[in-house]
């Protein structure tokens, strides 16, 4: 090559192309970092990577930028350097097409599956770094970064798919005229759905398919049956594309958009498909079909199908109910995602309002309710889909322009988030710190000029969101309000309720009858009686905008019987309208908490709270609330009412918010933990005191409560009890108590803790405060209920068990002196670090996981914590992790199990990959267990569930239908066991 080629080509590298880049916020960290990289590589990449970054100063900025904030990208430069300097000396477009068309032809030359999967990860690999830069550096536009990140998976799939198709071939299974392109007349079609669908891939995604077949299909040998032939090929597929090994994986996929995925084979037939979308698909399912596009398999048979489902997804009339659907969708979707309003720490920049998935909706929803009557509509690119509904006059070129504005900025951050771990997130940091760094990612020099511009888009796009949905959606305006005495023999009321959506009119104008008419023990005060009467239109209009309101018309009829005095809660309902939506889900989706407010109607108070949909109180606050709750009790007896009624209160609001969305599973967990904190903490107290003046002290005594378990971890949930172990110490030399009744050493502890047990388990009028459990102590039920903090030392040092340094690790101190504290933590900071057999310790994880499957069974998908898979498996990685690794590196150490994921991943003992399965099977477990000790006493059993809390359970799981939720829960289940065999099992 001439120097004058050589220097055009230079110009065309990557390097030389960049024109923008990240803010470094800590450039010494990044510096430190990059010159560790260029220390481990050949001296001859590190001059040539010295050498670019030289010439090209962006090119340094942007490997620093990367260095500072994104461990995956940084792990891609490192994992080879030959790689990272062809990529900064390439021309990025015609080398993404030649590393694609270089793979598929490894991949038709290929004759195992294991140099498949390795030729199509580093396929992966490259071309995501390759795209990262090309973002990150300003090269390409984000549609452009969509467009490639849809190539490459439509290429991994169609790769992958004619591979397996060879391999049946060759076994004689299929009979294909052309050997080469076995797929044609296959009568097997793949679908690609949502962004992949649409040619809009974002970084981290997911990549949504559904598989069909033929029944009959032709090439298929005569004596093989077609289900069972496809059903396998789908699960190789599946397996080729996202199973992880040494290289990582090539794509995550979601096989759970088809028809019934809890009850459904991972491949259906076309015949069986057809006529579910005929005779059950929702409104949700037709929005997804509007992206729907053959990608691979038989390319004939996959147009013939899209054509063949057209009429379910376009309706011939204008479709306005439609309209209602989706809004419907996406408010419980906000309202169970816990994003009821704009923000920026937090804000889900996909589904919180102002959202990427508002501008979908926007123009999806117009797609359904006009695309029957104007096939102009029909097309799948969300961008011109607001195209064409601007030149169609659908809505104005300003509202088009700017929501593409909007879309192609939102693209963006998402991406930059999912670029930090390769993780399906869309949520922004929930601290401003962390925002900050993300920020200065992102290209921004602060976290205000980044706030500013984020703030803008949601706004704007919330604003034409909104305005689409204004009016009256339905187009069934409401009747006037009727005679709700009049009872089910009128025929005007049953109409009126029928408009307002009830299914069963005749029923609930009964009941509603009774409520007027009956002797209902809280409205026997005339005043209060009145009251209701005068608020019935309203309580009536309000549960009918509840999700079931015949169901929770029902609720509130058994909530009204329970209540003991309705004068005060009826004036708070009828005064803030807005409550009675929240009650009728509180009365339908967790009768635990309707039971509550029927028996203490007072803890309705907290709702009206201006701070009831604020951030959650800390530590402090709930300190200071608790204070001034106790301030003034009379008696000891009064102080243990007020403390069960601020912790019932507080559960009931907690839950109340887990229902509403207000606030995430890990926000709850924490928040019950501090409730439970602050009142062990102040019971402490009181007990130290009332038994001092009974028994004196002794000298130098010191208490304290060690919080084990889910309390300990900061991970509790509303029926969760105290994991607790109570630590003394006091001068030995002096073992007797002061008291006019004096008691010995040990004695004393043994009777304080056994009053401290008694404060919390003791039945008043308002219950049961906590149930303790003090089983984590030292030689469990058969040692003493207190432990002398040396004898506690020794023990953990010389006698406990593996699995009681498992709990430890969950072991925090909530309640002493600061000396005393640090020198409990000190004691178990040493038993952790301690050096380890890591074989021993492995093959004692796995004997207590079979002990626990044996004697709590591990075959119950629903029993979250025990299924195989379940979040025992997680917790039992994460504690095995610590005691494995905690002696080489004891930042590896945490009482939260996310954190220690988090903590195994930056300290290298646990693959990104593998942390990356656990950590969103940690907050899907955590969701959906937030949920079910909310609502659920028994065993969880879907099939007898009420339809209510199946809808709040499917939200919480990000799930479009409980079925969905249900094939997503068992997918995720068998990853994480997988990582537990890998883990702990393979170790021993």
């Amino acid at each position: 090559m001439t120097s004058s080629a050589k220097g055009d080509a230079d110009q065309q590298s990557l390097a030389a192309r960049f024109v923008d880049g990240p803010h470094v916020s800590a450039p010494d960290i990044a510096e430190q970092r990059l010159a560790d990289w260029l220390t481990d590589l050949a001296p001859e990449q590190a001059a040539a990577i010295d050498d670019l970054t030289g010439r090209f100063p962006r090119a340094r900025t942007i490997i620093l930028g990367i260095a500072e904030a994104s461990p995956y990208l940084f792990d891609l430069l490192r994992a080879d350097g030959a790689r990272a300097i062809r990529l900064l000396e390439c021309e990025p477009e015609p080398h993404l097409v030649r590393l694609i068309e270089k793979t598929r032809r490894g991949v038709s030359a290929a004759s195992n599956e294991a140099d498949v999967m390795q030729l199509l990860r580093r396929m992966k690999s490259e071309a995501a770094l390759l795209i990262a830069l090309c973002d990150i550096g300003g090269l390409w536009p984000v549609m452009q970064v969509t467009a490639a990140l849809t190539d490459l998976a439509v290429a991994s799939v169609q790769a992958a798919l004619r591979f397996l198709l060879r391999q049946e071939a060759a076994r004689g299974k299929l009979l294909p005229p052309n050997p080469d392109s076995p797929e044609d007349d296959s009568g097997l079609v793949v679908l690609a759905m949502g962004k992949m669908g649409a040619g809009e891939l974002n970084y981290s995604s997911d990549i949504d398919l559904i598989v069909f077949f033929d029944s009959e299909a032709p090439t298929l040998a005569p004596d093989i049956e077609p289900q069972t032939f496809f059903v396998r090929v789908t699960q190789a597929l599946a397996r080729l594309l996202q199973q992880r090994n040494g290289d990582g994986y090539v794509f995550r996929v979601d096989l759970r958009l088809r028809p019934d995925p809890s009850s459904t084979q991972v491949a259906i037939s076309m015949a069986a498909a057809l006529h579910y979308y005929e005779r059950e698909g929702r409104t949700w399912e037709r929005a997804a079909m509007i992206k729907a596009r053959p990608c691979a398999g038989d390319a004939k048979a996959g147009e013939a199908l899209v054509a063949e489902i057209a009429p379910f997804v376009w309706r011939k009339h204008l479709d306005f109910a439609a309209l209602a659907d989706v809004h419907d969708m996406k408010r419980q979707m906000q309202t169970f995602r816990g994003q009821s309003e704009i923000a920026v720490e937090g804000h889900n920049v996909k589904v919180g309002r102002g959202g990427i998935r508002e501008i979908e909706f926007f123009a999806q929803t117009q797609q359904l309710i006009a695309g029957g009557r104007h096939p102009e509509l029909r097309v799948r690119p969300t961008l011109e889909a607001l195209k064409v509904l601007a030149s169609s006059n659908w809505i104005t070129f300003a509202a088009r322009d700017e929501l593409t504005a909007a879309y192609h900025y939102l693209r963006r951050v998402e991406h930059r988030l999912q670029m930090v771990a390769d993780e399906q997130t869309h949520a922004l940091p929930d601290d401003v710190e962390a925002v900050e760094r993300f920020a200065c990612f992102l290209g921004y020099d602060s976290r205000a000029a980044f706030a500013k511009d984020l703030l803008g888009h949601l706004n704007v796009v919330q604003g034409h969101y909104g305005k689409l949905f204004e009016g009256d959606p339905t187009g069934t305006a409401r009747l006037p309000a009727a005679d709700y005495s009049a009872g089910p023999d009128d025929p005007r009321l049953v109409e009126h309720l029928v408009s307002l959506g009830f299914k069963k009119p005749v029923v609930v104008a009964g009941t509603i009858q009774q409520w007027m008419t009956g002797d209902y023990r809280a409205l026997r005060v005339e005043a209060t009686r009145n009251a209701f009467v005068e608020f019935v239109p309203g309580l009536i209009d309000g549960l009918a905008r509840a999700e079931e309101p015949d169901d929770a018309v029902a609720a509130f009829d058994r909530f009204l019987q329970a209540l003991q005095r309705g004068g005060r809660l009826i004036s708070l309902l009828s005064q803030n309208r807005d409550l009675v939506a929240l009650v009728a889900l509180i009365l339908g989706a967790a009768p635990r908490l309707g039971d509550m407010l029927a028996r203490q109607p007072q803890i309705m108070d907290g709702l009206i709270d201006p701070r009831f949909f604020g951030a959650i109180p800390d530590r402090q606050e709930l300190s200071a609330r608790l204070a001034a709750t106790l301030a003034d009790a009379d008696s000891y007896e009064e102080f243990l009412d007020r403390l069960r009624l601020f912790g019932q209160e507080s559960l009931f609001l907690i839950g109340t918010r887990i229902l509403s969305g207000t606030v995430s599973a890990q926000q709850a967990s924490v928040a019950f933990a501090d409730v439970a904190e602050g009142i062990v903490h102040t019971v402490h107290g009181l007990v130290t005191d009332r038994f001092a003046a009974q028994h004196g002290r002794i000298r130098g005594q010191e208490t304290a409560i060690l919080a084990m378990g889910r309390l300990g971890s900061r991970e509790m949930t509303a029926s969760s009890d105290l994991d607790l172990i109570l630590l003394y110490d006091f001068d030995h030399d002096h073992p007797d108590s002061d008291g006019e009744r004096s008691l010995h050493g040990a004695q004393y502890f043994a009777r304080f803790t056994q009053r401290l047990i008694s404060a919390f388990t003791t039945r008043t009028n308002y219950g049961v405060l906590y149930d303790v459990d003090m089983r984590l102590r030292p030689s469990g039920r058969a040692g003493p209920v207190a432990s002398r903090i040396d004898s506690f030392a020794d023990y953990q040092e010389r006698e406990a068990w593996t699995w009681e340094h498992m709990a430890l690790t969950r072991a925090r101190v909530i309640s002493a002196s600061p000396e005393f504290r640090a020198r409990i933590e000190a004691i178990i900071r040493g038993v952790l670090t301690r050096p380890r057999d890591r074989v021993g310790v492995a093959g004692d994880v796995a004997d207590m996981r079979r002990a626990i499957a044996q004697e709590k069974g591990e075959d119950d998908v629903w029993d979250l914590k025990y299924a195989a898979g379940g979040i025992v498996d997680i917790d039992f990685i994460a504690q095995y992790l610590q005691l494995a690794h905690a002696a080489d590196k004891p930042d590896i150490l945490d009482v939260s199990t996310l954190q220690v994921l988090d903590n195994a991943a930056r300290l290298g003992v646990l693959p990104q990959s593998s942390a990356e399965i656990l950590r969103s099977a940690v907050r899907l477990y955590h969701d959906l267990t937030q949920i079910l000790r909310l609502c659920v006493s028994e065993k969880f059993k879907p099939e007898t569930a009420g339809e209510d809390l199946l809808r709040v359970m499917a939200r919480a799981g990000d799930a479009p239908d409980f079925s969905s939720l249900e094939a997503r829960v068992k997918e995720t289940q068998i990853e994480v066991r997988r990582v537990f065999a890998d883990l702990v099992e393979g170790r021993n």
